[in-house]
């Protein structure tokens, strides 16, 4: 039985070899590319012929950078026309094709070049600020494109152009994978230039690149002040030189500038300041008691200045302590100032409370018209005995025992 279907299949395979040889042989479509050019400019219309032999119309598939596409075409007189796409042929570069036929293969591509006109300039610039001397530089990039947007051949020639102060320059710099560029280092002076560029004709708008002054250089201060009493009242104004760079340009306005004063405690006062026209000023409190300053000022990571001495002298040479109502109110004053005036309103008056030699209380108000009460009041300080001591204008008086009641 196997053997029988063994022949059956043998007798089977024989007989469609022969209906298959038998069939007549279809008429081959020989179809063969007419379109010699292969490189076009930008935007034109692009239209590939094919002669045919049959009346098939295959398609024609197009691939490029931006995507893919099927083609149908047109027959006329035996040609067959294949009309690409405008938003293929509008971008530069290559784009592939291979005709879609059982019979005959074909295929090629087509290179777009850009239109060798100028419609726009592309530019860019930076940084916008670089610093004086000569080391510093900024970039300008140009991207010259047709009226398409493609950028233009390679080895375009783009005129670079720049003016400072007195001085005009005209670099010539050549496009190069689609950009040209150009490196504009800075001058020694301070101040702002001017750049723009052309190309073909074309020309791009203008750019401004602000050259500001180097690295500041050491500098001197100053100190003026309408008199050296210790009053806790008036002002002391720091100012600086001129502070320039080493190639003697101005420091650009807002230089942060930092005044540290180191008084007798070693405590550390600060003040700051930003310059205008190269100086700054910064101001400062007069100290309430005696004390010496010693004041430098910095300019972080920069520069800095010399250090001048400062002497501020006792403006309150004493002060009177009275008490009333049961001791339980204290009245200190009047505080008197260098010309026996009353010292103006604010002095820090503090009052410190010992019982039985233990401080339990401090006590810290200002002055008002040269005088300074303290209120103890019976349900914080039961009737008993206690001392006192006040500080004021960097003097102290200390209180024996007093009774409460």
């Amino acid at each position: 039985m196997p053997l029988k279907n063994t022949y059956l299949f043998i007798f089977i395979l024989v007989l469609i070899s022969l209906f298959a040889n038998a069939q007549p042989n279809s008429p081959s479509n020989n179809i063969k590319l007419l379109t010699s050019q292969s490189t076009f400019e930008v935007g034109n219309t692009i239209i590939l012929k094919f002669s045919t032999s049959k009346t098939e119309k295959p398609l024609l598939y197009c691939s490029s950078s931006y995507g893919s596409t099927l083609v149908s075409a047109s027959l006329k007189n035996n040609t067959l026309n294949y009309s690409i796409p405008k938003n293929i042929i509008k971008k530069t570069g290559v784009i592939n094709w291979t005709l879609l036929n059982r019979n005959a293969s074909l295929s090629g591509n087509l290179n777009i070049k850009p239109k060798q006109e100028v419609t726009t300039m592309e530019t860019y610039i930076g940084p916008p600020s670089i610093v004086a001397g000569g080391t510093d530089y900024t970039m300008l990039v140009i991207i010259p494109t047709d009226s398409l947007d493609n950028p233009i051949v390679e080895n375009t020639l783009v005129n670079v152009k720049h003016q400072f102060l007195d001085s005009e320059k005209n670099n010539t710099v050549f496009t190069k994978n689609l950009i040209a560029y150009k490196n504009i280092y800075s001058k020694k002076e301070s101040g702002r230039m001017l750049v723009s560029s052309e190309s073909l004709g074309i020309n791009s708008k203008e750019f401004t690149v602000n050259i500001g002054a180097a690295i500041p250089t050491d500098f001197k201060i100053y100190a003026t002040r309408p008199h050296d009493y210790a009053d806790g009242n008036q002002i002391t104004t720091f100012s600086t030189s001129i502070i320039k760079d080493k190639q003697n340009n101005v420091v650009s306005d807002g230089t942060f500038v930092t005044f540290y004063i180191t008084n007798q405690q070693q405590n550390i006062l600060k003040t700051t300041g930003t310059t205008i026209e190269g100086v700054a000023h910064a101001k400062i409190i007069h100290p309430d008691y005696a004390n010496n300053w010693n004041i430098k000022a910095y300019i972080d990571g920069m520069a800095e200045s010399q250090s001048i001495l400062l002497t501020y002298k006792q403006a309150i040479q004493d002060f009177e302590v009275s008490f009333s109502n049961k001791n339980r109110v204290i009245t200190v004053g009047p505080l008197q100032s260098f010309m026996s005036q009353m010292i103006p309103d604010g002095l820090h008056v503090k009052l410190n409370i010992y019982k039985d030699d233990l401080l339990i209380n401090t006590i810290l108000k200002t002055s008002f018209n040269g005088y300074v009460n303290f209120n103890l009041k019976p349900a914080i300080y039961k009737n008993d005995h206690y001392k006192f001591s006040i500080e004021t204008a960097g003097k102290t008086k200390k209180i024996n025992i007093k009774k409460l009641w």
